[in-house]
């Protein structure tokens, strides 16, 4: 059952024993998120490049990082990272980070919706990292509605709108998790790492052998 969504964000080249054993696990993967420089960079990364096509080849999806900041970073910025992720990585999926909450900035997100599904985006994700409006549902395939700690996650309280969507169209992200976190979407990840980089390392069941 592919259930990991996987954000890793190191590069390639300095730790390719991490991202041959993300490969390795492909027929456990939801996706991975590809995130060369906080989004697609300014120039195209051979090394992700490579790494990109692999895992389509492996029949993992490919979601492009994409940050939004909450509805403040401009529409055409947004859209342009979207593009650069289809035609240098062959993204066939993006995930949006830092995505607003409320519903005041639902159409602004629609848009944004759109403009992905016109890039090519078969899969899109969005971050809220809470639970959102519920009106956010019917414009992505999965939401994230935790992103934190173990410690915070064990408290974490779930709206009753969410029984109306299947689980595993919610995802949780969880950090500083200890080897038998249990997480309670289908689709999650939990890493040992913490904060201020908790994405640079793997879940436990995917960190390569030492």
């Amino acid at each position: 059952m592919k259930t990991l969504l996987v954000p890793f964000y190191e590069h390639p080249d300095v730790r390719p024993e991490a991202w041959a054993a993300v490969l390795a696990a492909a027929p456990r993967l939801y996706g991975v998120v590809l995130n060369p420089a906080d989004g697609p960079g300014a120039v195209p990364d051979p090394g992700f490049a490579t790494v990109a096509e692999r895992l389509r080849t492996a029949g993992v999806r490919v979601l492009g990082y994409t940050d939004t900041g909450y509805g403040r970073r401009p529409h055409g910025a947004v859209v342009a990272d979207l593009l650069r992720h289809r035609d240098w990585y062959g993204a066939d999926g993006a995930f949006l980070d830092q995505v607003a909450a409320g519903p005041g900035l639902l159409p602004h997100y629609r848009r944004l919706a759109v403009a992905a599904r016109a890039a090519g985006a078969a899969t899109l994700v969005l971050n809220h990292g809470v639970h959102p409006h519920p009106g956010y549902a019917g414009l992505a395939e999965v939401l994230v509605t935790f992103e934190g700690t173990w410690d915070a996650y064990r408290s974490i309280v779930v709206p009753r709108w969410t029984t109306a969507h299947p689980p595993n169209r919610f995802c949780h992200l969880v950090y500083a998790a200890p080897p038998d976190a249990h997480v309670a979407t289908p689709v999650h990840c939990a890493v040992p790492g913490d904060a201020p980089h908790p994405w640079g390392t793997l879940p436990h069941t995917l960190e390569p052998a030492r």
